[in-house]
């Protein structure tokens, strides 16, 4: 982040102790299974309390660049001041709910663009944007409360300080300040705060203009969903959401405060005009020191220094365990669900190969059964089948709507048959949910017809010139992959195998009548192999069955040759020929 994110107010020790309660207690309430460290996040690479196993590097994104760590508002209509800070820190941000719910325009635009893209990209991932706005806030302040261009082009330069090791990690040069304009060390740049090491692989061209730069907010939301969504998370599962925040910046206070405003996103925002945003006024290098650059170049204050022989007490912190005196957190509404009910689904049945013609409705419910709006519900594809969400996915996350309906996306049905369920739950909850039970059947067709235009004949002892063709369809519609047999039957009453007439051959040359494991190709035809007669004469029955129990009978003829097809010289043709002149008579006379 950087050095200077214009306006700076420093509150002293006793606030800053304050504000870090403040974000323990907003966290413990809004994000299950998140936890506070015992400390603030020091701004040295070594500081950083641990982070889970598949957090990523220890310097993350950011390189563990300072962040801002102002707290979002509290959303209670007449909040009480926590007794713990003064009424200008707390306080304060209560009263400017509505200006914080604010995002710049540009800015607001870029998150949920990336959002839709990493949707296409990357739909197991369940990215929302209010996490890139959660995070875009704590890093940058929203971009400096939305300085950019219609393009998303920073109008100055978001500067961290300079990773030089001296208050902060070392990390030495790695762009020949291409980005950063500083050919010695790093720097954190642009509104996602991207070391330009991290930038090297993880950058996108988020506006489609061919170019990758981090001072543009779309490309470096973009980057920044990209890089969120790695190593196969799933960001609607809680644990997989506080990793990948975690290996953006390896800090547990860090990981609380993002979570803090991405419950306060969640919970409603508005666009605002570029350059209106409030831009936040405190920083987790407070008080520390190191070097660095502003956005306008100038060397970043530092704290006035304590005068020699002088000692400066240290403030008085309160003791934060009262219970009565920490502020009233209203509920999420995910705190207040007590159940899912399913919202009149239909029975889920569907051909292999096909969409679901139904889709899963569940309902969020409080106790006393009414709606809850803006719930994550967790579907999840559970048995042994290959059925999916659209997508290719077996798990989606939908936000209820304002009647507490989520819609689950279109089930795609695979080509394994049987039964599965479809399991609805509250993400970050366990209450109550639905299992729902779906059926996938085999492929069928309703309707066989004969392909071929002529008929189907064949003299004893020999082979028929054409193969059986028949056309398969359901409902209209070509079934293809249809499974089919096909026997050669005594009668249209006597559906047993006949043991005369004609026959198939298999591998080793042998006469078969019945064919199984026949299947309809893409185009819904079935070819059958080629058909032989034995010496028995007469007209013959094929019997042709689908799966749906659409059958076709076809005649074959077997006949022997008609010798009248081929006439004999008649005796006036004979006569004629011997009556005219040799050549060697004409030669003589």
């Amino acid at each position: 982040m950087a050095a200077q994110f214009g306006r700076r107010l420093r509150k002293g020790a006793a606030t800053t102790a304050a504000a870090a309660l403040a974000v323990a207690a907003l966290s413990a309430s809004q994000a299950p299974g998140a936890t506070t460290g015992d400390t603030g996040r020091q701004a040295n690479a070594g500081a950083s309390t641990a982070a889970p196993d598949g957090a990523g590097a220890t310097g993350g994104a950011t390189g563990n660049s300072p962040y801002y760590t102002d707290l979002p508002p509290l959303n209670s209509p007449n909040p009480s001041a926590s007794p713990t800070a003064p009424s200008s820190s707390i306080g304060t941000a209560v009263s400017r709910g509505a200006a914080e719910a604010g995002i710049p325009a540009t800015v607001l635009d870029a998150y949920k663009k990336a959002e839709a893209e990493l949707r296409s990209s990357k739909p197991g991932c369940n990215l929302p944007w209010q996490l890139l706005a959660a995070i875009g806030k704590v890093e940058s302040g929203q971009a400096r409360g939305g300085d950019v261009d219609a393009e998303g082009n920073t109008l100055h330069r978001i500067l961290g300080p300079e990773l030089d090791g001296n208050g902060f990690a070392l990390i030495k040069d790695t762009d020949g300040g291409k980005y950063d304009g500083n050919s010695q060390y790093d720097q954190a740049v642009g509104p996602m705060q991207f070391i330009p090491s991290t930038w090297a692989w993880a950058g996108r061209d988020g506006n489609g203009d061919g170019v990758k730069d981090p001072n543009n907010v779309y490309d470096a939301a973009l980057a920044a969903g990209h890089y969120l969504c790695r190593n196969g998370w799933d960001l609607s599962a809680q644990a997989d959401m506080n990793s990948a925040i975690l290996s953006y910046n390896n800090s547990q206070d860090y990981l609380n405060l993002v979570l803090s405003w991405y419950e306060f996103y969640r919970k409603g925002t508005h666009s605002i005009p570029d350059g209106t945003g409030t831009v936040p006024s405190h920083r987790s290098d407070d008080g520390k020191t190191g070097s660095g650059s502003s956005s306008s170049g100038s060397p970043s204050a530092s704290p006035s220094p304590s005068t020699p022989g002088k000692s400066t007490p240290s403030p008085s912190l309160p003791t934060p365990s009262t219970p009565s005196t920490s502020p009233t957190l209203p509920a999420t509404p995910t705190d207040t669900v007590d159940h899912l009910e399913d919202a009149g689904t239909a029975t889920l049945t569907a051909m292999a190969g096909d969409a679901f013609t139904k889709k899963i409705s569940t309902r969020a419910e409080t106790e006393a059964g009414q709606a809850v709006a803006k719930v994550r519900v967790r579907f999840t594809i559970v048995g042994d089948t290959d059925a999916t969400f659209t997508g290719g996915e077996t798990t989606a996350t939908v936000v209820t709507d304002s009647k507490g309906l989520a819609v689950a996306p279109a089930l795609q049905a695979g080509e394994k048959t049987g039964d599965f369920t479809v399991r609805a739950g509250v993400v970050g909850r366990a209450v109550k949910g639905v299992d729902y039970k779906a059926s996938v059947t085999a492929r069928a067709a309703d309707t066989l017809a004969l392909a071929n235009t002529t008929a189907l004949t064949c003299t004893p002892g020999g082979e028929f010139a054409d193969q059986v063709q028949a056309k398969a369809t359901y409902l209209g519609a070509v079934a293809d992959k249809v499974a089919a047999t096909a026997t050669l039957i005594k009668s249209a009453d006597d559906t047993s195998t006949n043991d005369k007439g004609p026959y198939f051959k298999d591998a080793n040359g042998n006469a078969v009548r019945t064919l199984t494991d026949l299947q309809t190709d893409a185009n819904g035809l079935l070819t059958l192999p080629k058909l032989y007669a034995d010496d028995t004469t007469g007209t013959f029955l094929l019997r042709i069955t689908t799966t749906g129990g659409a059958t076709l009978t076809v005649e074959l003829t077997v006949a022997a040759a008609d010798s009248s097809a081929s006439p004999s010289p008649t005796a006036s043709e004979s006569a004629s020929a011997s009556a005219s002149p040799s050549p060697s008579a004409s030669a003589t006379s």
